[in-house]
């Protein structure tokens, strides 16, 4: 009987991602390893995780070209929409993306079917998870893998088991080791936990936690470095209505937005109107109006020791002053409303 042939051990899941795409390595699932046309496969909507680009795209292209694709990505059934997908992608958007590059016209796929949404935002979560340092997420990306972990909907079980497929699709001899890891321990119930488990303060995952409350264009600019996290934590207890009354004020005006203009804009949280935001972010809100007094004038002390001496008083420098400028003004009108007069 020949030997089967051994499966490649792999330093990263980048790399298992990129291998060959001999059906015969594809590891066997209970449900199997179906070709999906790429034309009936759409996005995940709102997916919550950017695209590779550049050099990290070109190496994953380069690779599928050589080597085709390995580990089959994982599809739920949706109804058939509008563009014609029979299907939503779960885990495997890179792959995707990389393929199309390469003219490719159908993927292998582990297709699930009867997916809540919830468990369908699981696997597009912990897939990135496990393909990604946490630290090296984007802030947005941070918020969303802490928003699944802290929400009610969150299940220690249905993640251990989504985690599992995941590592067993990696590597197919995959021996659990250690199934108490921080990563897949017991319920996490607060942000104290969570925070133990990623590395971040109490205060740092409650400021990610709020991100995940901002609209998807307010979300870009944080991830860009636009806008602060501060300044975006008050933004996020703003409606969606008035968030994107601000994203329309800065895309047309490029405004510049800091903590103050921040803190003012949530000031007038449910009364926010889209003149009031312009103001705000234009700064005209918090300009100061000009004084209408002349500014302060002092008297050079040259000026002052031509006319007066120490033994003058301060009042009486002050009256003589008013009286010599009185009498300059009312003779300059005099010569304004008469100027014959000077001539003759």
């Amino acid at each position: 009987m020949a030997s089967k042939r051994p499966v490649p051990k792999l330093a990263s899941i980048d790399e298992l991602l990129l291998l060959s795409s001999q059906p015969t390595e594809l590891p066997e699932k209970a449900n199997g390893v179906q070709s999906i046309p790429i034309n009936k496969i759409r996005m995940y909507q709102d997916h919550p995780f950017r695209l590779y680009e550049g050099e990290r795209l070109t190496d994953m292209i380069n690779s599928v070209k050589s080597n085709g694709i390995l580990v089959p990505v994982i599809v739920r059934q949706i109804t058939t929409n509008t563009n014609g997908c029979d299907y939503e992608m779960l885990a495997g958007h890179n792959r995707m993306n990389a393929a199309i590059q390469t003219g490719m016209k159908e993927l292998p796929a582990i297709v699930k079917s009867n997916l809540t949404d919830e468990e369908a935002l699981m696997y597009v979560v912990e897939t990135n998870v496990l393909q990604r340092s946490f630290s090296d997420m984007l802030p947005s990306e941070k918020a969303k893998v802490l928003s699944l972990r802290y929400s009610k909907m969150f299940s220690q079980g249905k993640r251990n088991d989504i985690i599992n497929e995941l590592q067993q699709l990696e590597n197919p001899q995959l021996v659990k080791e250690n199934e108490t890891s921080p990563l897949i321990g017991a319920k996490l119930r607060s942000d104290e936990k969570l925070g133990i488990e990623y590395g971040l303060s109490k205060n740092t995952v409650a400021r990610l936690l709020r991100i995940d409350h901002l609209i998807v264009e307010l979300k870009q600019h944080v991830d860009d470095g636009k806008i602060g996290i501060y300044p975006a934590v008050s933004l996020s207890y703003l409606s969606e209505t008035e968030q994107h009354l601000i994203e329309e004020a800065i895309a047309n005006n490029e405004y510049k937005l800091d903590m103050k203009k921040a803190e003012l804009l949530r000031s007038h949280a449910g009364k926010l109107t889209a003149e009031q935001t312009n103001q705000i972010l234009s700064g005209e809100a918090t300009r100061k109006p000009r004084s209408k007094s002349p500014a302060p004038f002092k008297l050079k002390h040259k000026v002052y020791a031509k006319y007066f001496t120490s033994d003058n008083k301060a009042s009486e420098v002050e009256e003589i002053i008013d009286k010599a400028l009185d009498m300059y003004f009312t003779l300059q009108r005099q010569q304004q409303t008469n100027p014959k007069d000077e001539e003759d």
